[in-house]
């Protein structure tokens, strides 16, 4: 017989700020899943990855801006959400704080859990550091992925919302054939809240 079980939680991780020392827990949306088809036993890890994503076309035109006609101008950066199903592979174990590590070497930018005058001004200074596209931040994501033997097939779907598009950017990288699909759910997407 077929079957599948999956279990979804809040996992907490105490997250030290930039700068100013203080710290906090940040909170991860994490769900395991066990597939079995046709005799066949996978296990799949789903984490939810919350970052900023600050766009290099704005900032490069808020740089121009600046040195051109002396104008401030301020480059838009938008909250973002990855979120990242692999097959595990093998018998090697895969801590839920590994996942996040890998998430982290992807894209540097995550949410912060504390922040003081000096945390913002360092985060501030890290997303100028590494503007991303959502094209950028999925192939990002996916080359961590593939570097790790323990994962297998993969999906990564992100989603920067927009502040000053009126609809949100998204995209969609897998790899194998468990995800593999002709079609969407249309709320694939809209699922990605952060």
């Amino acid at each position: 017989h077929d079957a599948r079980l999956m279990m979804r939680l809040r996992y907490p991780m105490r997250r030290r700020s930039l700068r100013s020392g203080l710290e906090g827990f940040q909170y991860y949306d994490i769900a395991l899943e066990i597939v079995q088809t046709r005799g066949v036993t996978q296990r799949i890890v789903h984490l939810d990855y919350v970052y900023s994503s600050t766009c290099p076309c704005s900032l490069e035109l808020s740089e121009h801006a600046r040195e051109s006609r002396s104008q401030l101008a301020t480059p838009h950066s938008q909250r973002s959400v990855a979120r990242i199903s692999a097959v595990m592979e093998g018998d090697d174990r895969l801590w839920f704080e590994d996942m996040v590590a890998l998430c982290r070497r992807a894209v540097a930018t995550e949410t912060q859990v504390m922040v003081k005058r000096e945390d913002e001004q360092a985060f501030a200074e890290l997303n100028a550091a590494n503007p991303i596209f959502v094209e950028d931040a999925v192939r990002a994501f996916a080359q961590q992925l593939l570097a790790d033997p323990r994962f297998g097939d993969f999906r990564v779907v992100a989603s920067h919302q927009e502040s000053l598009h009126s609809h949100d950017a998204v995209s969609l990288l897998t790899e194998g054939p468990t995800f593999a699909q002709v079609s969407l759910d249309p709320m694939t997407f809209a699922g990605l809240r952060a």
